[in-house]
């Protein structure tokens, strides 16, 4: 049985932002700096202008890997292609794409997304960067030696059937003439789609999106309905990453410097949805409501930025770790540590958020619960007594003290309790 490495709801490229090909002519190209763009394109392709926008067949040495790839954001500009695509094979789940490419040869259904690089008159691979990276390790013989010199990282490359070889030596490839000619597609592929990057792939894209088309009346709503996003969850991401920016900006706090290896994206943009956290950064409860600008946090409350940034995410070169282990349930309880003065202090004091936020509970409810803690707890070591073999005599000391705590508890709210009857 064959399997199938691409996505099967995906079985052509649409063309969301050309709804017929006739739109895509000399005429319509000639004013602008597409058409220089397709010139070139064409004397490399030695294809027709009309071909832009049209699915065709490309040589793979032509293809190049893509250092603005969301997927390598901050990692992949000055890096080699041996470490974008040791990156794609840590985090893409590269091996099982060349497990499925070497058993049925390359499955050339979903064109690659491409843009001439008029600096190498190659072809950048705006959509397909995985693909191309397995190509390359099933076609270049010394790419996993090269991975292991530079990288350290051991690739298993499965052995291939030489009848399936010449699937791997031209592809179909969809040239646009810009970056922004192929967004919705990509977003609605990546962010909502078949193919989901990571949540901080995701805000970085729109984001860029949203910042390069602000000026031309371009909404966040607008993008949000191209890339199929229903649920508000682009724009809490895009209002992140202003965030980070501003912080990035401010020297304050910098997503490299984190002290954990995985970047929890999602952690930032749901504690920015909480209100104790939009209270702590003086942010306003109706800011999520307009459009994202930049440097939404007041100059006054960049320091909290800074706490709250290196509480949720924590500093390498400070060796601080983070004291949000787990979306759920930190960022709720660190919100209410933000939101209670003296929990807030104690945190700053402890770097203890269990700590911290039990001195959130009201002293009456904290009591309460304890008492009936205890109980159960005395319950479960009367369950458990035929466990003592009374030889150990540390533990009928603990239970002496157990004994005389809860006695000195008893006599005081007894006192307590007949003083009030008294009263009454």
């Amino acid at each position: 049985m064959k399997i199938n490495h691409h996505p099967p709801s995906m079985p052509r490229i649409p063309r969301p932002l050309h709804p017929c090909r006739a739109a895509v002519t000399r005429r319509a190209l000639a004013s602008t700096h597409e058409m220089v763009q397709l010139s070139r394109f064409c004397a490399i392709m030695g294809a027709t202008p009309m071909d832009l926008e049209v699915t065709t067949k490309a040589p793979v040495d032509r293809l190049q890997l893509d250092r603005m790839n969301p997927r390598l954001i901050g990692q992949a500009e000055e890096a080699s292609d041996e470490g974008i695509i040791a990156r794609l094979y840590r985090s893409a789940e590269l091996g099982e794409l060349l497990q499925s490419m070497s058993a049925n040869g390359y499955l050339d259904i979903e064109p690659l997304i491409v843009l001439e690089d008029s600096a190498s008159s190659g072809l950048i691979v705006l959509e397909g960067n995985r693909r191309l990276a397995a190509l390359r390790l099933l076609r270049e013989a010394d790419l996993k030696a090269r991975l292991w010199s530079s990288e350290k990282l051991r690739v298993s490359v499965p052995s291939v059937d030489a009848s399936l070889r010449t699937t791997f030596d031209r592809v179909s490839v969809y040239p646009v003439a810009s970056r922004e000619r192929a967004r919705s597609f990509i977003g609605f592929k990546h962010i909502n789609g078949p193919a989901r990057w990571d949540a901080y792939a995701k805000g970085k894209f729109a984001a860029d999106w949203y910042k390069s088309s602000r000026r031309d009346g371009v909404s966040l709503e607008q993008i949000a309905s191209s890339i199929g996003d229903r649920h508000d969850t682009i724009k809490r991401m895009v209002f992140a990453i202003y965030v980070l920016d501003q912080a990035q900006r401010a020297d304050l706090f910098d997503v490299q410097n984190r002290y954990t290896k995985k970047f929890n994206f999602s952690h930032l943009y749901t504690a920015l949805s909480r209100s104790q956290y939009m209270d702590f950064l003086e942010l306003g409860k109706t800011w999520a409501r307009y459009d994202p600008r930049p440097d939404p946090v007041p100059v006054e409350r960049l320091d909290e930025l800074r706490k709250l940034l290196v509480g949720i995410y924590g500093s390498k070169s400070d060796g601080e770790l983070p004291v949000v282990q787990a979306q759920n349930p930190d960022i709720k309880r660190l919100g209410e540590v933000l939101a209670h003065t003296e929990a807030r202090l104690l945190l700053e004091t402890t770097h203890n958020l269990d700590q911290a936020h039990e001195s959130t509970e009201a002293v009456d409810r904290k009591f309460t619960g304890s008492l009936f803690r205890a109980r159960d707890a005395i319950r479960d070591a009367s369950g458990s007594l035929r466990a003592y073999d009374g030889r150990d005599r540390s533990l009928l000391d603990v239970a002496e003290d157990v004994k005389e705590q809860s006695d000195s508890v008893y006599a005081s709210m007894e006192r307590k309790y007949r003083r009030s009857i008294a009263a009454e």
